[in-house]
């Protein structure tokens, strides 16, 4: 696998990892209601949590700023670097880890930011033609 496919591979990745965060951060009020029937109260805790958004970060770092190593644009940084804020502080700021809603809304939010940073990075990636603008 060439660097180029290996670095697709990752934002598309990180891309569905991340709205697949922010979709499970968003079912988990409903979710929360049926958990003694549906038994996986372990995908729900605060340790899992904690390592999603830590994995996250890290592949989203490392994702983009490769990314932007080759594209020079700061568009999916401006996404990444919110969304992972946003995630940071709905997993340590007790307050609102401890209001379902408000903690909900976070990480769905932050999720959501993290995966459209990394489909604008694709797209950047996709679309870079190498010419005498190129800043590599």
């Amino acid at each position: 696998m060439t660097p180029r496919q290996r670095h697709h591979w990752l934002d598309r990745f990180g891309a569905a990892g991340s709205l697949a965060c922010a979709a499970h951060c968003a079912l988990l009020p409903l979710l929360i209601a049926a958990l003694p029937t549906l038994g996986i109260a372990a995908w729900l805790s605060d340790g899992f949590e904690f390592g999603f958004v830590l994995f996250a970060s890290l592949l989203g770092a490392f994702s983009l700023l490769w990314g932007y190593r080759r594209h020079r644009a700061v568009r999916a940084l401006g996404l990444l670097l919110p969304g992972l804020l946003v995630l940071w502080i709905g997993v340590l700021y007790a307050p609102l880890h401890e209001s379902v809603v408000p903690h909900a809304v976070a990480m769905t939010l932050g999720g959501t930011l993290v995966g459209l940073g990394h489909l604008v990075n694709l797209r950047l990636n996709h679309g870079h033609v190498h010419d005498a603008t190129c800043a590599h």
